[in-house]
């Protein structure tokens, strides 16, 4: 699948917004390629704004964390 560069600039700014938000006890090592792979997928099923991505990742945060750790 190709994303334009505006999108994956979006993607690129969630990523980054999610990780900020993520505490330094529960950064796991893995965590920023699982959330990104979060973010990717939901972009690949149509999801395209920044807003959407942050939440559809925050949204799997948890379980993320907890599948890695």
């Amino acid at each position: 699948m190709k994303f334009s560069a505006e999108l994956i600039q979006t993607m690129r700014d969630a990523l980054e917004t999610v990780m900020a938000s993520v505490p330094a006890d529960q950064s796991v090592f893995g965590l920023k390629a699982a959330v990104a792979e979060c973010i990717l997928r939901a972009a690949a099923h149509g999801q395209t704004s920044f807003d959407g991505l942050v939440t559809s990742a925050s949204d799997q945060l948890q379980s993320i964390i907890s599948m890695l750790s």
